[in-house]
């Protein structure tokens, strides 16, 4: 059973594999039923046979998916304050939204609409579907647990356990002690570090949305700031902050102030910003598949940018293409699947590692739970998920 976006290019991936291993199709259960009420998982379950294999894929996609999470996240959402699963519970969050003014959000392309208030209604619908699946489906299990898929989309908490875990991760700025909270703490913990070079990420953003690569000059006190992050201002009302799709380079203090800023309140997390190893003179990194405890597809993404997010319209690479030797590749597998064990009720992520520029040593940056929609790369022959497919269910591609 997949819950997700119904003909998105995640569920009919996975409806494709299938087909080509010969195995029956997915019982696919929308987002839309799923945030309408009780009882979608419940309805399914009647065409289901026997206890099924539960796979979550991305929420994103669907605008109005995106405004029912955000009103699910409201502090008046009718009977859903359940934050067991959400790593920062208390975490107050900016200028909350109603839940009935949350679903009369206008369509605004690539406005960032309360991406705080977005994660909390996530994870409350993530322990809604936990406890749903406990009585309906007795006996299911779930590939990605619901809890551990909360976890891996705040950035903070994720790269804390990868830290007490003894996974490589570029230095946290402040520490989990005494993270920055705005722009004035995070340029005190950078003087107090010595480190001036940082990226400052959105907690729970994906597809380089709320980065900034930001960088300051420890003689002349002069500021850049790179990220995709556009600002709309206004004379009567607040300003509107969203995903340009570019990047934009700002240099003025106060302009770089105010979007930290807004970044803090709905969640950030600001690390140390590492030398990226060059590929054909671009900077690069590796989103590196792994599922079933083995590492499989691999793309390297070089940019001209220090943000190599392949939505950017970075080049996209294979290991032998970007110049990787076969011992950093099989350091890349490695520090992926110390990653993995991290999250042991998981069966599959995308795990972004960095190789550092001269010494090559791999840092893991993020871990995303549908991190494994890889376009035009195969392993094993088989594309990203009919290797999924093979690996849950003992085929072969010529099955």
């Amino acid at each position: 059973m997949v819950i997700g976006q119904p003909g998105d290019k995640r569920t009919e991936g996975i409806q494709s594999a299938l087909a080509k291993l010969a195995l029956p199709p997915a019982v696919v259960v929308s987002y839309a039923d799923v945030l309408q009420g009780e009882g979608a998982l419940t309805r399914a379950a009647q065409a289901l046979e026997s206890p099924p294999l539960l796979r979550l894929e991305s929420p994103g996609g669907s605008f109005q998916t995106e405004k029912a999470l955000i009103a699910l996240g409201a502090p008046d959402a009718a009977g859903e304050g359940d934050d067991t699963l959400h790593p920062l519970p208390d975490h107050p969050g900016s200028c909350p939204l109603s839940a009935s003014s949350a679903l009369r959000l206008p369509e605004l392309p690539g406005v960032l609409h309360h991406p705080g208030q977005w994660f909390r209604g996530y994870c409350r619908l993530l322990a809604k579907l936990r406890r749903e699946a406990e009585t309906a489906l007795p006996g299911a299990t779930w590939l990605n647990d619901p809890k551990e898929i909360a976890l891996m989309t705040d950035k903070r908490r994720t790269q804390e356990a990868l830290t007490l875990a003894g996974v490589a991760v570029p230095r946290i700025i402040g520490g989990a002690a005494a993270p920055p909270t705005d722009y004035e703490t995070l340029r005190e913990a950078m003087a107090a570090e010595g480190i001036y070079r940082v990226f400052v990420k959105l907690a729970s953003g994906s597809a380089a949305s709320g980065v900034i690569a930001y960088q300051v000059n420890p003689v002349t006190g002069a500021e850049i700031a790179m990220t995709t992050i556009g600002v709309e201002r206004y004379v009567t009302r607040p300003p509107v902050y969203y995903n340009s799709g570019k990047l934009k380079r700002y240099t003025e203090s106060g302009e770089i102030a105010a979007i930290v800023n807004w970044l803090y309140k709905h969640g950030a997390h600001a690390e140390q910003w590492i030398a990226k190893r060059r590929a054909g003179g671009l900077a690069s990194d590796i989103r590196q598949l792994v599922a079933g405890g083995k590492a499989g597809h691999a793309v390297v993404r070089a940019s001209k940018t220090p943000v190599t997010n392949l939505h950017l319209r970075s080049q996209r690479m294979d290991a032998d293409e970007a110049g990787l030797s076969t011992e950093v590749q099989e350091q890349v597998q490695r520090i992926a699947l110390q990653t993995s064990a991290v999250f042991p009720y998981s069966f599959s992520m995308g795990i972004d590692v960095l190789v550092s520029e001269g010494a090559q040593r791999c840092y893991v940056t993020d871990v995303n739970p549908f991190g494994d929609l890889l376009y035009g790369v195969r392993h094993e022959g088989l594309t990203p998920y009919e290797w999924e497919m093979a690996l849950l269910f003992g085929r072969s591609g010529g099955a």
